[in-house]
């Protein structure tokens, strides 16, 4: 594509060269740029991009685009924008020829959830007889084709490749994850959104965002501006959870129509005779194109508001009942969301991506209602991330636990020791036994909680200790594969670590 006609996507602050340039490709890291490429200055929170310019131009960049073109060598065209990202984003689905513009596109962002209403919106949307394609933070799938998602929501120019790929493979619609670092980088602003759902919103990222203001504003611009409607699409839908108490403040601010989904408020999409049991959900769905009995294998209250939120995308695309009944009542399980690991004791074990003190709780108050035994919980916080969630979650934990076991999650370059005092933090006002981990050879004799360091050695403890009834809830990774100790990702996975906890005991 020309680098003229690239440019009518954006607005420039000056251009310096010929813009009569075929570009054969578009690039963001100067390692990685190619002959006839596009080289993006983008400035981060470690690195500016303008930096680089010299080694994009030596690899064949032949024009770049910039915020400050002081550091441009001679002779190189140029475009100068007051946002390199935001021309990046508008760029790239330029490059790809606007991927999203003829397929329904369906955005979820929310601290809690998306995952878990992706999967239900595509059992929805297959029932329907539409060719779905899934972007989020499990993997980035097509049919039979799958691959491990490296991030919630891609950078810019990835994005708009995979979905100019998706869609010449017949995806027929698409359903993404939006993560608030991507609408505060601007990632998405190149798609053309039909529907934006909203989940919830509780403490997380603030290690990024700082407080709580900064990041709903960037959740909100999914709604306030990304929801515009224009010629391409002049029929937009935002779907919020309106229970959620900043939902109000969402569906204010929505550019478009809304559809309200809740339990507690006056909703458009609710739920009545609802029964909550350990094989799942039933009840009656109420939409404003019908009601749907349903039955579901989820677990709990938080999964009802996720069916809702799914069930309220099908009535936005007008959907048949029966599409959005049978997506419901045949989703099967999402890897890493309250995940059943098979073993022969009587437990009951589960593995759950709950990382946040919010999503842990509404996890626990769940098999709280459900337990006939003990609940014992394995779980651990991120290094280099919001350490204010730390004490909430130890005591979240130990509140709705009979054991509470702090151990490592991600420590990436923190101490776990001085991570694990975080959390104990927020435990050690409540007044509970601190067991040692030599009290605990055989069993337990009172609520209270531990603190074991390696992740794999507390949860063979949790194994060990758990008996016929009882629930062990291993918390935070859920289906990750890994752990980051220092800068090195290493192979982990709960569910292995589990399983393999569940052998030896069997073995003897």
């Amino acid at each position: 594509m020309l680098l003229a006609d690239l440019i009518k996507s954006v607005t420039p602050l000056s251009v310096g060269g010929s813009t009569e340039l075929e570009i054969q490709g578009l690039f963001y890291d100067s390692r990685k740029a190619e002959p006839g490429g596009l080289f993006f200055a983008l400035r981060g929170a470690a690195f500016d991009g303008h930096r680089f310019i010299e080694t994009a131009v030596k690899a064949g960049a032949t024009a770049v685009v910039v915020e400050d073109e002081s550091l441009v060598p001679s002779g190189v065209t140029y475009v100068k924008v007051a946002d390199a990202r935001l021309a990046m984003s508008r760029m790239a689905a330029a490059f790809y020829r606007n991927p999203t513009a003829a397929v329904p596109l369906i955005g979820i962002t929310g601290t809690n959830g998306k995952t878990t209403t992706t999967y239900l919106i595509e059992a929805i949307l297959e029932k329907a007889g539409i060719a779905v394609a899934v972007l989020g933070t499990v993997s980035y799938r097509f049919r039979e084709r799958a691959i491990p998602a490296p991030h919630t929501t891609p950078e810019s120019v990835d994005l708009q490749m995979i979905l100019r790929d998706l869609v010449g493979l017949g995806a027929g619609g698409v359903v993404m994850e939006v993560s608030s670092h991507a609408l505060e980088q601007h990632r998405v602003d190149g798609c053309q959104f039909d529907i934006g759902v909203f989940t919830n919103l509780t403490r997380d990222h603030l290690d990024y965002h700082h407080d709580m203001e900064s990041y709903l504003a960037s959740k909100m611009r999914l709604f306030s501006e990304l929801l515009t409607a224009d010629e391409a699409k002049p029929v937009r839908r935002a779907v919020v959870n309106i229970d959620d108490p900043y939902g109000h403040l969402i569906a204010r601010g929505a550019a478009c129509p809304v559809i309200t989904y809740g339990l507690v408020a006056d909703s458009l999409v609710t739920a009545r005779d609802v029964e909550f049991s350990v094989a799942g959900i039933s009840g009656v769905l109420v939409t404003p194109k019908g009601e749907i009995p349903f039955r579901s294998r989820m677990l709990g209250r938080f999964n009802l508001y996720n069916i809702l939120s799914a069930a309220a995308v099908g009535a936005a695309l007008d959907l048949p009942l029966s599409a959005i009944q049978a997506g419901i009542e045949e989703h099967k399980n999402v890897p890493g969301r309250l995940e059943r690991v098979a073993g022969d004791r009587g437990v009951t074990l589960l593995v759950d991506y709950a990382h946040t003190g919010d999503a842990l709780e509404n996890v626990l108050r769940t098999l709280k209602d459900l337990a006939v035994g003990r609940i014992i919980t394995v779980f651990g916080c991120g290094g280099d991330r919001d350490r204010g969630k730390r004490p909430v979650m130890g005591e979240v934990a130990v509140t709705y636990s009979d054991l509470a076991v702090i151990t490592s999650d991600n420590p990436r370059s923190e101490e776990p020791r001085a991570i694990m005092e975080d959390i104990r933090a927020g435990i050690l006002p409540l007044g509970m036994r601190e067991y040692r981990e030599a009290e605990l050879a055989d069993d337990f004799l009172g609520k209270g909680f531990v603190a074991i360091e390696a992740r794999r050695e507390a949860i063979r403890l949790a194994v060990r200790l758990a008996m016929p009834g009882d629930i062990v809830l291993l918390a935070g990774k859920g289906h990750e594969d890994y752990q980051i100790i220092g800068n090195v990702k290493h192979h982990f996975d709960d569910r292995e670590e589990a399983a393999a906890a569940f052998r030896e005991l069997q073995a003897g």
